[in-house]
């Protein structure tokens, strides 16, 4: 791979660096509480990249970040924007610090490039050089995500494997970190409030990142400001999207049910005066059937017969006195 192909690629597919800062903003809320404790705090960033969490902890300030890379090409980006960075593995420089001296220790899609020993070392290593209280951020792109993890996932070619959420969170508990957050990311909002989900929304509407936060434990009052942190939901999950779009095929389902049903009632009520009308039909039938005979047995009577004459006489009379009526 040549030298700026992978920062090529990352400015392509990874978002540009106001994209990734805007992002990054998610993790604030858990680092304020330690910046107002802590005055100056280290802040490690391994494999920083082109350095926007560095640039953002240098913006709300109380953090002295560093990071480190392997990467010379990301590296002169960080040096560009006057970021303080060494290139260096990333296990390596983990070792290399102080117990207990660090406020933050970071990775930013880092644990999906490395092999699953040294993730689990760099976990150990993290434990270690935090303060009490102190994070390990590990963010890493969510194979609940159908589509990230079979297709989006393999556009890196520097990845490893992806990392199920509840495998990542499992590294620190087993650890000794105090407790362990999984935090989805990068989600369309919509779709939680969404009454129109497709099958397509299914396959790619899960957080398409998460995080695992992991804080050391400190005791007091200090920890307490983290409760609500750790224990809201959030992002979206499998599980939620695929309940919602079970739910909505099904109340589809019923709609359409009903609507047979109602047009199977109307198709009876239909039916029912149908056949009304053909009963009325038939007694009309009958009774012009009736009449028919009626005036054929008068037709055939003998009292018809003999006041044939009479009948004759009265209309001749009729038009005689009508040719009258017309002269006068």
């Amino acid at each position: 791979m040549s030298s700026d192909f992978y920062k090529k690629f990352e400015d392509k597919h990874r978002g540009s660096r106001e994209l990734i800062k805007s992002r990054l903003k998610n993790y604030l809320p858990f680092i304020q509480p330690l910046k107002e404790h802590y005055s100056n705090s280290q802040a490690i960033d391994l494999g920083c990249g082109r350095g926007e969490w560095l640039e953002l902890l240098n913006e709300i300030g109380g953090f002295d970040a560093h990071g480190v890379d392997l990467d010379a090409t990301m590296l002169e980006v960080c040096e560009a924007h006057k970021l303080k960075f060494q290139q260096q593995d990333a296990l390596a420089c983990l070792k290399s610090l102080e117990d207990e001296s660090q406020t933050i220790v970071t990775g930013f899609h880092l644990a999906e490039h490395i092999p699953f020993e040294d993730l689990q070392e760099l976990v150990k290593q993290a434990f270690r050089v935090l303060k009490p209280a102190g994070l390990l951020i590990l963010e890493t792109p969510n194979p609940e995500n159908l589509v990230v993890g079979t297709v989006d996932f393999y556009m890196d070619p520097t990845h490893k494997q992806p990392i199920p959420p509840y495998l990542l969170a499992f590294i620190p508990d087993y650890t000794g970190f105090q407790q362990t957050k999984i935090v989805r990311l990068q989600e369309d909002k919509t779709l939680i409030h969404n009454g129109e989900l497709t099958l397509l929304d299914v396959l790619r509407g899960v957080s398409p990142d998460y995080a695992v936060i992991a804080q050391k434990n400190a005791g007091g009052a200090l920890m307490d400001k983290f409760n609500k942190l750790f224990t809201q939901d959030y992002g979206i999950t499998l599980e939620f999207i695929t309940g919602n779009f079970d739910r909505q095929e099904k109340e589809k389902a019923n709609r359409v049910e009903q609507r047979f049903v109602a047009i199977e009632a109307t198709l009876q009520q239909a039916e029912a005066r149908v056949k009304q009308v053909e009963a009325k039909t038939q007694q009309a039938e009958a009774r012009a059937q009736q009449a028919e005979q009626q005036m054929q047995q008068l037709l055939n009577s003998k009292s018809w017969q003999y006041t044939k004459p009479l009948r004759c006489c009265l209309s001749l009379i009729k038009r005689t006195l009508n040719k009258a009526r017309h002269k006068d």
